[in-house]
């Protein structure tokens, strides 16, 4: 078998592996994600040219969902699982050194999980039956959120810290946006920014995918979106909005198309243009864009649905009630996923690792919709931590089955997936505040500050700081048998 066969082969086995981890393989429209065939054509368009070695693009990138989904976010303990799985199989073990690893993901492109995750939200998109949307409209949520990395002069320099922390103390900030599907909870598109700048807001990253848009597709978004450029933008595309009133605006109920007591359909007019938009881009819009708004429970809302009978207000009010699940999903990504403290040291490494855990959290929600599909209920009523907990448990023996044994496999799983259905609760309310104290006191000063004051301290009683040396703590030991240092790990086995 020559080089290319060889390459062919591995991919070919690494994609499988990817696929049986996520219960992927057997029959049905929800059972075909990511062919491997599509795995082969991005590898190739985005890797191009790369070397057959033991971390090769998609072993990178299975070892980095893995790693994603694991409570435990450490480089060594899926090179650990790694090492498992190859004597397992009988090949030759792997090197415990992160540093192969850690290349390994630098050269992985970042248009690999980001092209990867963007075709599963779109597959579950196109795929999900009639029952699942909201009367014939696809509902999307869009919200922002951020996260911290490490504090390094690469990640300060893209994402600066608040401006309200002291130099040496805070941690660099991204802000994510993030278009979501309401019925299956996939992550359609997303865009990172800072925290902070022109053109780095919440309004910027959703103006950007508004053209993923298409008809039939209706946004919710709260009330800071709610301006003329989305809405136009939206309309442009054939998608329809529903947002609160944005608080600058104000609502006159006495002009305009009358539908009810306090609804009525107005003409908003179009801006001035603003000073970075080109004259031909300005002309283009509309002079004026037809909006509904209507007051309920004290609130207004605005929308693009312009007749009664597409939805009353009440229907209206309810339907923006279904825009809190984009606030669940992201406390699923950032907490259960444990996405919300990066551990990436530069900002393209940081982007990479944003991309690999959306693309694991979307491959966690295809399952949660196949076991949705064959239990007959919708896949919000199921529980994500669950699922991912029970994709973790059988992760290694899915891997590893036979074919024969795989079918019951996978009906184990989908059953298990099916079955923690989460509690009805419409009414709950809970403090967003944590009652468990922190075990140690807050960082107040910079790090090699507060170690100088330590140092210093320790001087002032007379106690000598001695830094930990073998030699300084073995006085008067016998010298150890260094033993370990001429025995190489091949002949251990």
């Amino acid at each position: 078998m020559n080089s290319n066969n060889k390459r062919e082969e591995r991919l070919r086995r690494e994609a499988v592996k990817l696929r049986h981890q996520f219960v992927q393989g057997g029959r049905g429209g929800f059972s075909k994600v990511i062919p491997p065939e599509r795995l082969k054509e991005v590898i190739s368009a985005e890797c191009k040219y790369y070397r057959d070695r033991l971390y090769s693009p998609l072993t990178t990138l299975r070892m980095f969902i893995s790693q994603a989904l694991s409570e435990d976010k450490a480089c060594q303990d899926v090179l650990c699982r790694y090492l498992a799985e190859r004597t397992a199989e009988g090949a030759l073990p792997s090197g415990l050194n992160t540093g192969a690893y850690c290349q390994a993901r630098g050269r992985l492109p970042l248009q690999v999980p980001e092209r990867l995750y963007q075709e599963v939200g779109d597959a579950l998109e196109r795929r999900m039956p009639k029952a699942w949307r909201w009367r014939k409209w696809r509902l999307k949520l869009f919200d922002g959120t951020t996260v911290s990395m490490p504090d390094t002069d690469e990640n300060q320099a893209e994402f600066p810290q608040s401006s309200e922390q002291k130099p040496g103390l805070g941690f660099p900030v991204a802000r994510i946006g993030g278009l979501i599907s309401l019925a299956s909870g996939a992550v359609l598109q997303h865009a990172v920014a800072a925290c902070k700048g022109k053109g780095t807001g919440e309004q910027t990253l959703l103006r950007g995918m508004l053209p993923s848009l298409e008809r039939d597709d209706l946004l919710l978004a709260d009330a800071l979106l709610a301006t003329w450029w989305i809405i136009a933008d939206a309309r442009a595309h054939g998608a329809d909005v529903l947002m609160p009133q944005h608080g600058r605006r104000l609502t006159n109920f006495t002009q305009g198309q009358q539908l009810g007591h306090r609804d009525h359909v107005v003409n908003w007019q179009r801006p001035l243009r603003p000073k970075e938009m080109p004259v031909e881009d300005y002309n283009r819009y509309p002079a004026s864009i037809p909006v509904r708004e209507c007051e309920i429970a004290g609130r207004v809302l605005v929308t693009t649905l312009l007749k009664p009978d597409m939805a009353s207000a009440k229907e209206l009010d309810e339907l923006y009630a279904l825009r809190w699940n984009i606030e669940v999903d992201w406390r699923i990504i950032k907490a259960t996923m444990a996405m919300d403290v990066l551990r990436c040291l530069s900002p393209v490494m940081v982007r990479k690792e944003i991309a690999v855990h959306l693309l694991a959290y979307n491959l966690v929600r295809w399952t949660m919709a196949v076991a949705a599909t064959l239990s007959h209920v919708l896949p919000r009523v199921l529980g994500f931590a669950g699922a991912k907990r029970t994709l973790l448990a059988f992760a290694e023996e899915l891997r590893r089955s036979h074919r024969q044994r795989l079918a019951f496999m996978f009906a184990t799983v989908l059953a298990a997936i099916a079955s923690m259905r989460l509690p009805q609760r419409p009414h709950r309310v809970e403090p967003r505040a944590k009652k468990r104290r922190p075990s140690l006191p807050l960082l107040t000063v910079p790090r090699n500050l507060a170690r100088e004051n330590i140092r210093a301290k320790k001087a002032s009683r007379g106690l000598k700081v001695v830094p930990w040396e073998p030699e300084n703590h073995l006085a008067g030991l016998p010298p150890p048998r260094r033993w370990w240092a001429k025995v190489r790990f091949a002949n251990l086995l």
